[in-house]
């Protein structure tokens, strides 16, 4: 990885800022992979647009080419010579999402980090958008939602549209609601606004779109402030005529990795859900035929109460006549119960995992931010020596 100018060059340290200029800075994040044929156009209008922004803010915008195999690499070195505020990282190789927003988050300088898709299937009225609502609700992280009541999808093919709305139902149902937070409703969605010191010490592991719902989910068990705002997503003609003509079998494979992506991601909010409820539907299925064998069992036993034989051997000559008669009710109601009681001890356990995690997640976090914030002081020290 290369970044085509040096990182101490595009601003000042955060005391300097604050005294000379007290707008706050916006990173705008466009990752990139063959994209040379939008690049330079979209670029422009996302540059125009950040200028209509400088009464309120400054701004960079920072291009990570993926390990593009056409002329992207090319087209956006050429847009930092035309844009001054333009910058780009090169990956050798095309890591996938996860690393590419990884590098940037570590290279951007601004307050706040904004992620949009090159294609601008989110329009770039969005960005004024997101940064109004991170300044007034002071979240951490504020996500462009077509979900969300006043939100709206055009133009995105009707399979796309149902697996997209449908696997963030899922997640969101498995997602746990802070009382500082909006109720989530779009967790894959990449175009996001962050609070920059937040994302920077987030410890992300994923590598492909997951890296999304992993945020939303570490976020969380640091009680992150997180908000929505309505959006629009628009694919336009453009990228319906450019999905068309993508290879039908990797797009099916593409389909079928976000599905398995989103339920595992679920399985990450939430993996006692999957235990406990069909745990506790097997025990109340077992209810039926259990109850029946108990009440066979009584009238049989009630029957032969005249005889003079003893209990043990009344109650079990009942139980063996109840298992003659209905056989299957013993075998299926006794499965159902095993799997039951074992499934829900599995979900108490995942329970108890679960918590186990978080607190070592909060406890390693803590121990990163320090370890990193003594590095800085350390190089800033050396610096001040030289």
């Amino acid at each position: 990885m290369n970044d085509n100018r040096s990182s101490h060059c595009q601003c000042d340290s955060s005391e300097s800022r604050a005294v000379v200029d007290p707008r706050p800075i916006v990173s705008v994040v466009v990752p990139a992979y063959n994209e040379s044929a939008i690049l330079e156009k979209n670029v422009d209008i996302l540059c125009r647009y950040m200028q209509g922004l400088e009464n309120q803010y400054r701004w960079e915008l920072l291009i990570v080419n993926d390990g593009s195999t056409d002329d992207t690499a090319a087209v956006a070195d050429a847009c930092t010579k035309t844009h001054e505020n333009v910058y780009v990282l090169h990956h050798p190789y095309n890591f996938r999402l996860g690393q590419a927003l990884r590098s940037a988050f570590s290279r951007c300088q601004g307050d706040y980090v904004v992620v949009l898709d090159l294609d601008l299937s989110y329009s770039p009225d969005h960005i004024a958008l997101m940064l109004a609502k991170i300044r007034e609700a002071r979240a951490k992280i504020v996500i462009a939602s077509p979900y969300m009541k006043g939100g709206k999808v055009s133009n995105v093919p009707w399979l796309r549209k149902i697996l997209s709305k449908w696997a963030n139902r899922y997640l969101c149902m498995t997602v746990t609601r802070d009382k500082f937070s909006d109720k989530i409703t779009t967790v894959t969605g990449m175009v996001r606004t962050y609070d920059r010191k937040f994302i920077s010490r987030l410890n992300l592991k994923a590598m492909d779109v997951d890296i999304n719902a992993e945020i939303i989910y570490k976020a969380m068990i640091l009680r992150a402030r997180i908000v929505e705002v309505p959006a629009h997503l628009d694919w336009g003609t453009e990228k319906i005529e450019k999905s068309g003509q993508r290879n039908v079998r990797k797009s099916s494979l593409r389909i079928i990795r976000s599905i398995i992506q989103s339920l595992i991601s679920g399985f990450m909010f939430r993996p006692f859900m999957f235990f406990v409820f069909p745990g506790l539907f097997f025990i109340l299925s077992s209810l039926y035929p259990l109850i029946w064998t108990l009440l066979n069992s009584i009238r049989y036993y009630q029957s032969m109460a005249v005889n003079n034989s003893t209990l043990d051997f009344r109650l079990s000559d009942a139980i063996g006549m109840a298992f003659k008669e209905s056989p299957h009710a013993f075998v299926v109601g006794g499965f159902a119960l095993i799997v039951g009681i074992q499934l829900f001890n599995l979900g108490l356990m995942a329970l108890q995992s679960k918590r186990y995690f978080e607190e070592l997640f909060h406890i390693s976090t803590n121990i990163y931010i320090c370890n990193r914030e003594s590095n800085q002081r350390d190089l800033s020290e050396k610096i001040m020596k030289m």
